[in-house]
């Protein structure tokens, strides 16, 4: 006997939240919100609707019951003259005169149940309308992916959850009747009205104790649906340094635009080098260059200022416009430190200032004085 073996592609039955152990960045979660993907548990929808209809029932029932049975009653008195009466279209309009009774009486049951249902989803999803997920997707027919569906842990949990609510259901229901069956048993001696009053009875008993049950069962879906979501969106070390990246910026990016402000800067602080008055250096590291016109300003400003290689290029232009370098060694590194480009230096150093732009304006008249001569 020939045995023959086949090659089968594991890896489409690998998992697809390989390598995927990171918890989901506030980024990820919004993300996944806006596509519809939420913790969310129908069974829990389920149960609080019934506890609630039950609810509303104990609340509104008897009203409810009285007010139908008193239109029914009316309408079927009315029935034998207009049948006397031959008249179809007169019937039709009775007919739907009760239909509408009814419905109004059910108005504040159905508000009730809306109240119930929009508000049971607002406390486990909250907010946000979204229609992405109404949107058709080829990739959800992806046979591979169906057939992974069709075996995987969630499929399960499901079958259990559905084997509970069967033999919770049934449990609940055979109990409650077996319990009511010596009163079913009376019902020949009871008026109409008694009866349908028993079997409402009955009903909403059924319906708290099967809610009841469900409420059980919701808990331990909403946990599993929990855990579930927060599985599903989790990423992986590189998918959150791409968000961080992305956030933040490309580092390189980043640096390239640092380096235009800084040559942008440079370039300013450049062209005002030849306005300045006095260039104050320590003299190797510092450089910063004042500039003093009392018609525009109150106290002299800083128009440059740079260390190391910026601080050479200021010396160096300054050269060129032959604006005079005096060697200050606090004075510039407390200019440096303590006063921004284009601001006015502080009171405590108008001292200070005042020499260096005294010595520079005694040279200038010295100069000018032999020129002159």
């Amino acid at each position: 006997m020939e045995v023959k073996f086949y090659n089968i592609p594991l890896q489409f039955f690998a998992a697809e939240d390989e390598g995927k152990t990171e918890t989901a960045t506030s980024k990820k979660r919004e993300d996944a919100r806006k596509k519809g993907q939420v913790a969310k548990s129908t069974e829990l929808n389920t149960a609080v609707l019934i506890l609630g209809f039950c609810a509303l029932m104990l609340v509104f029932g008897d009203y409810m019951l009285q007010k139908i049975q008193k239109n029914l009653s009316a309408s079927m008195r009315i029935i034998p003259d207009v049948l006397s009466q031959n008249d179809n279209r007169y019937l039709l309009i009775l007919l739907s005169k009760a239909l509408i009774d009814i419905i109004i009486t059910c108005i504040p049951l159905w508000i009730g149940l809306f109240i119930i249902a929009f508000g049971i989803s607002y406390v486990q999803v909250g907010y946000k309308p979204t229609f992405e997920p109404l949107q058709p997707k080829f990739s959800k027919m992806d046979p591979i992916k169906g057939l992974k569906k069709i075996v995987s842990k969630d499929m399960i949990v499901k079958l259990i959850m559905a084997l509970g609510k069967v033999i919770l259901l049934g449990s609940i229901i055979f109990n409650i009747i077996k319990a009511q069956i010596p009163i079913f048993l009376k019902f020949y001696d009871f008026t109409p009205g008694q009866i349908l009053f028993n079997i409402c009875r009955t009903i909403i008993k059924i319906g708290f104790f099967a809610g009841g049950a469900f409420a059980i069962l919701a808990i331990i879906d909403y946990l599993y649906q929990k855990y579930k979501y927060e599985d599903s969106i989790k990423m992986t070390k590189q998918e959150i340094k791409e968000e961080y990246k992305n956030a933040e910026g490309d580092p390189q990016i980043k640096g390239k635009i640092r380096q235009k402000m800084r040559e942008g800067s440079l370039r300013r602080m450049m062209q005002a080098v030849p306005q300045a008055d006095v260039i104050i250096t320590n003299p190797t590291h510092f450089a910063i260059a004042v500039q003093y016109k009392p018609s525009d300003n109150t106290a002299p400003i800083v128009v440059a200022k740079g260390v190391d290689y910026v601080a050479q290029k200021i010396k160096e232009k300054a050269k060129e416009h032959h604006i005079h370098i005096i060697e200050n060694k606090p004075l510039a590194r407390t200019l440096y430190y303590t006063v921004d480009l284009d601001k006015e230096i502080p009171p405590e150093l108008y001292g200070a200032i005042a020499e260096v732009l005294a010595f520079v304006y005694n040279i200038e008249n010295k100069r000018t004085s032999r020129r002159s001569k």
